[in-house]
């Protein structure tokens, strides 16, 4: 599911080499942060939120229904989180 989620990051990312992606196992849940430049936030999120929104859709209808569940977060190099996923955090 990582490969998906950096797939759908690169197609809109221009500073492809300083994406980074920070993966956090927990119980029921798998977190995935992406990191990214701060010239790539809104390329990457999008008009409102619309392309993080559609790549969690994409990703929760690619994740089978036994699996762990997928949060992604997007986070600024700083470390400020730009962009959480409210539905499943």
């Amino acid at each position: 599911m990582l490969d998906l989620i950096k797939y759908i990051v690169e197609q809109f990312a221009e500073d492809k080499e300083n994406v980074e992606y920070e993966v956090i196992e927990k119980e029921r849940v798998i977190e995935v942060s992406v990191v990214l430049a701060p010239s790539d936030m809104g390329k990457v999120i999008g008009k409102q939120g619309k392309i993080a929104k559609a790549m969690r859709t994409i990703v929760r209808a690619a994740t089978p229904a036994s699996s762990k569940r997928y949060v992604i977060e997007i986070k600024e190099k700083n470390g400020d989180v730009v962009d959480v996923d409210t539905e499943n955090a």
